[in-house]
């Protein structure tokens, strides 16, 4: 003390000894915060005591003009706007059609993309392609990308459409790498599993990967609710932030009529990868449940009254729907037993995958492998068509056990499965829990869409 007054040290420490001795237990947990953390951050600690009363308070009054509203609107003028948005061409597109749906009136621009040559043969007629428009606030074309890969190498094209500061355009073609990246994605059903894929913008190719996966489990074609959801996690390659290609499915889960289905990706070194339950039971089936990535199924296994024959008699097989053309894939592996023509049936390819097991693909617009060809699942093997006896288009599927046909329905049923080693079992798991942190992160972001 100096003249009857408190140093403020020796303030700090009157303060600090009247907090000890009436609050022990919270300034004992305050220091061994303050020891505990000293090492990773700053702390701002609170004064122990109340601020003095005699703090001056003043209270500021200013007057403020606003601008006139007509002088901000001319602000406002001053500046532009660009507008820009995607979409995907289809291939009934006109010019007028593409640039209407990408929010673009311009006479100018859709004149010069009528005379360009790789608009016109890459972009036109094509569907699917990823286009990008930049337009101003007036709706006249600023700038075009479309998008396309044409070749398994990696990469991409751009065709870049532009508008030069003389009020002309210019066109370039960029070569870019495309981009590895892993997509998530979640969807509802609400009126069919297709529907709910556009409506989430879920590529075919990983639906038909979903349906592969779940199909010994699941009955895509008659057992599906409104209300059933799924959640997907899966590899894309991207060119300017879209999707130009999907991959495989690494892990994805399926609740159907309240019972939840998970799978997920995983190859031991050395072996050949497969699906997995998230606990590790493995989903490999010797078959996949349909010979066509999208099919609708027109005549089941049963009795039918024959459309040609005009009588009542057994039908073998599955008929699937589709247009001419439509790739038509091999269940199984398997080697081709006879591929050509045959009677009634038309162009036709048997595949013998074992000593009891065949499945038939008949109709066929187009054959594409060869007597004694071994064939892997999935792979291509000819094309819907109407030859033989039909009255349209369509693929007859059959499948036979020991020369008996059996209904196809019940083929993905067959197990292949091949249990996980003890070696690989922490690796498996390490997996299996990222997994499910990704699947949990593909239903919250629904969610958060929702909201």
């Amino acid at each position: 003390m100096k003249n009857g007054l408190l140093t403020a040290g020796e303030k700090f420490l009157s303060r600090a000894a009247h907090a000890l001795e009436h609050h022990p237990k919270h300034v004992t947990a305050l220091i061994a915060a303050l020891l505990l953390g000293g090492g990773g951050g700053a702390f701002a600690v609170a004064s122990l005591a109340p601020e003095p009363p005699d703090v001056p308070v003043r209270e500021v009054l200013e007057a403020v003009n606003p601008m006139p509203l007509q002088a901000q609107l001319d602000a406002l003028d001053v500046h532009s706007f660009n507008l820009f948005r995607t979409d995907s061409t289809r291939a009934s597109d006109t010019v007028e059609a593409l640039l209407g749906r990408l929010g673009v009136n311009d006479p100018q621009a859709a004149a010069y993309l009528r005379t360009e040559p790789t608009f016109r043969t890459q972009v036109l007629g094509r569907a699917g392609r990823g286009v990008t428009a930049e337009a101003t606030a007036d709706q006249s074309l600023d700038k075009l990308s479309i998008r396309w890969s044409p070749a398994d190498d990696g990469s991409f094209k751009r065709l870049v459409i532009e508008r030069q500061p003389q009020g002309q355009f210019i066109s370039r073609i960029e070569t870019a790498p495309l981009v590895p990246a892993t997509r998530m994605a979640s969807a509802t059903i609400r009126t069919s599993l297709s529907a709910a894929a556009d409506e989430s913008r879920i590529p075919d190719s990983v639906i038909t990967q979903v349906i592969d996966i779940f199909s010994g489990d699941i009955d895509f074609h008659h057992s599906l609710h409104a209300g059933d959801r799924f959640n997907v996690v899966y590899e894309a390659l991207e060119a300017d932030g879209e999707a130009m290609r999907t991959g495989r499915i690494l892990s994805v889960e399926f609740v159907n009529k309240g019972k939840l289905h998970q799978a997920m990706w995983f190859q031991e070194p050395g072996a050949k990868g497969a699906y997995y339950t998230l606990d590790g039971k493995s989903l490999q089936s010797s078959y996949l449940a349909s010979p066509m990535e999208f099919s609708r199924v027109t005549s089941s296994f049963a009795m039918r009254f024959h459309p040609i024959l005009h009588k009542w008699r057994a039908h073998l097989g599955t008929d699937y729907g589709a247009v001419t053309g439509t790739p038509v894939r091999t269940v199984g592996d398997g080697v081709v037993e006879f591929a050509g023509e045959q009677n009634g049936f038309g162009n036709v390819v048997i595949v013998k995958h074992n000593n009891t097991d065949q499945t038939l693909y008949a109709h066929l617009s187009r054959i594409d492998v060869r007597p004694g060809q071994g064939v892997t699942q999935g792979q291509k093997i000819g094309a819907v068509g109407a030859t033989g006896w039909a009255t349209g288009p369509h693929l007859h599927f059959e499948f036979r056990v020991n020369g008996v046909h059996q209904d196809p329905k019940h083929i993905a049923r067959h197990s292949d499965a091949q249990p996980l080693t003890a070696q690989a079992r922490p690796q498996f798991d390490r997996l299996a829990r990222s997994m499910r942190m990704q699947l949990a992160a593909a239903s919250a972001a629904v969610v958060a869409r929702a909201d």
